[in-house]
């Protein structure tokens, strides 16, 4: 924690006053234009990757980048309430749905539910990614490599892409041409960032 109290006077110091009318605009509201959503995982930092800066970015992250399909999560359902936002209040214009490699979330939907007894609720959470541990362990069986894992990771990413889809909304406002959606995989060892191609199939190197 030292570390971080210590970023934050530094932040105050040096940045902030070289940028502190910038912020004083920024206080006065937000105009991004991407929602961008990935996982909570602590390597994968969207404005890092991206290069962007604060207001640029509307950021939602959770456990494995799920999202549930609409009304999955009748109550207390925080994800579709900030894609509403995004997409009904702050009006963005594309949604990018972001996997990364070595993702654990993906690692534990694979494994036996009885290794989740004692966290029900990430159970539960996973349980949303279901359709993507069927096709996966259709496709592989019970084994495990690094490919069978970082396909899960990437059919992770278009289940969701679908799961969005099924907001009315959303799909009101992609017919429109008004929203777009992309499905990224990030690499972390590589830094190398792929974007689904439909046309091909594909996650592409984007360059």
């Amino acid at each position: 924690m030292e570390r971080l109290y210590k970023g934050v006077l530094k932040f105050q110091e040096s940045y902030f006053k070289k940028e502190e009318e910038f912020f004083r605009r920024l206080s006065k509201g937000q105009d991004p234009e991407v929602l961008f959503i990935t996982c909570s995982d602590s390597r994968v930092d969207p404005h890092l990757v991206t290069q962007s800066g604060p207001g640029e970015l509307f950021i939602l992250r959770n456990i494995g980048n799920i999202i549930p399909p609409f009304d999955a999560l009748k109550d207390k359902n925080s994800t579709a309430a900030a894609i509403e936002y995004a997409v009904q209040v702050l009006k963005v214009t594309d949604i990018i749905v972001c996997g990364h490699s070595n993702c654990g979330a993906m690692r534990a939907l694979l494994r036996d539910e009885k290794e989740l007894e004692r966290m029900p609720h990430l159970r539960d959470w996973l349980k949303l990614a279901g359709p993507v541990r069927e096709h996966v362990l259709g496709v592989f069986g019970g084994s495990e490599s690094d490919v069978i894992q970082g396909y899960t990771e990437k059919e992770n990413i278009l289940e969701q892409i679908e799961n969005i889809e099924t907001y009315p909304f959303v799909d009101e406002a992609i017919k429109a041409g008004r929203l777009f959606l992309h499905g990224w995989y990030f690499d972390i060892g590589t830094g190398c960032m792929y974007a689904y191609a439909p046309g091909t199939n594909r996650f592409e190197a984007i360059k």
